[in-house]
């Protein structure tokens, strides 16, 4: 046996529900442009967990399942006041999302129909959760979440308890359907590894929530936007660009390792950060943010990925830096639970083999001869 590092290459399953071929993401077959352009975030949702797009009623059934289910606990909201002023958010969302578990009473049951309903109950509350953290750790009450608007408006509703602008709805939207799902990323792997033993969803998300939360996965827009803020106006960026290059320091928010020819989702974020600058008059991040590509591009040939344009998106929609990450999971919690329904439908243990590269023929030293 040999190994691979990062499993890179290997195809540990098949799936039906997204797919990178040639450069080109789909989500059931739907090239990733057209979604982004026309769907919502509640039909790219249904997309994955039903295999199709819906109908009218279908999607207005589903939004009505989404509302009755946003409001999440009080104990979790009072577990919540506890946390630590200075705790990490993806650390919070994991904790949170683990103890929602104690509160659903069919959190054991594994039957298709349970499993479905709790999935849409997690994509309904984890909105709840993120807002809920960010407002108590700044002294406010949470807000509660609304009936009969989107998960992108009632999310940028219960962060700020002012009604969003229709424009910073889309934006968010468009940025939720980019990011639903990825074919077998980190975290939706560690999903379905956790889920392939036959434990709960519950468990599953909360595995695949403690993979996005490193830098090389889901924090990587978080890191984008330290840089950003580390170069601060426009006329730095060439220098400070080159230095990093210079050193061979990784610039954040480029490359990919399933994309040889660009992300396909960037340019969407891109324009989408045009569009917010213009809007607030604030053109300084999508300008700085376009220099850097122009030179990292041009010099090295790596090409912006999904993380790099959507940390001026957040940051134009007055979203604070740490809750980025978090933003990807209430979009990527779709992806997860389409994962580990598909799991459960077809399950085998997911065990793979280590080569040893450990000493050979050892042998036990009594402890008075060490």
């Amino acid at each position: 046996m040999t190994a691979t590092k990062g499993l890179e290459g290997i195809v540990a399953t098949t799936s039906s529900i997204s797919s990178i071929i040639d450069g080109v993401l789909t989500y059931r077959g739907i090239d990733i442009d057209e979604l982004a352009e026309h769907a919502s975030f509640e039909e790219v949702a249904y997309l994955l967990w039903y295999g199709k797009l819906p109908s009218q009623s279908e999607l207005n059934g589903l939004r009505k399942e989404l509302d009755a289910y946003a409001s999440v606990p009080a104990e979790v909201i009072e577990a919540i006041r506890l946390y630590p002023k200075d705790t990490n958010t993806m650390a919070a969302l994991r904790t949170a999302v683990s103890s929602l578990a104690l509160y659903d009473e069919a959190a054991g049951d594994m039957s298709a129909e349970a499993n479905l309903k709790k999935a849409i109950k997690l994509q309904a509350q984890l909105p709840t959760v993120v807002a809920a953290f960010s407002r108590i750790r700044e002294g406010k009450e949470p807000i509660a979440p609304k009936s009969g608007v989107s998960i992108a408006h009632n999310f940028l509703y219960m962060l700020n308890g002012e009604e969003p602008d229709e424009v910073a709805v889309k934006a968010l939207d468009q940025a939720l359907v980019l990011h639903a799902d990825h074919e077998l990323n980190a975290s939706t792997f560690a999903a379905r590894v956790t889920v392939a033993t036959l434990s709960d969803i519950y468990s599953g998300v909360t595995s695949a929530i403690g993979a996005l939360k490193g830098p090389l996965h889901g924090g990587a827009n978080e890191a984008v936007m330290v840089m950003l803020e580390e170069i601060g106006s426009l006329d730095r960026v060439e220098s400070i660009i080159q230095d990093k290059l210079n050193n061979k320091e990784k610039i954040m928010g480029f490359g990919h390792r399933v994309y040889k020819n660009g992300d396909p989702r960037a340019k969407h974020l891109q324009k989408m950060s045009r569009e917010l600058g213009k809007l607030t008059g604030n053109m300084e991040l999508y300008e700085m943010s376009v220099k850097i590509e122009d030179i990292v591009t041009g010099q090295k040939g790596l090409k912006p990925n999904v993380d790099f344009y959507s940390a001026s998106v957040y940051t134009t929609l007055k979203i604070a830096r740490d809750l980025f990450t978090p933003i990807f999971a209430i979009s990527r919690l779709s992806g997860w639970t389409a994962h580990i329904l598909e799991q459960y439908e077809n399950n085998r243990l997911i065990r793979p083999r280590a080569e040893y590269t450990g000493p050979s023929s050892a042998r036990y030293i009594p402890i008075n001869e060490r």
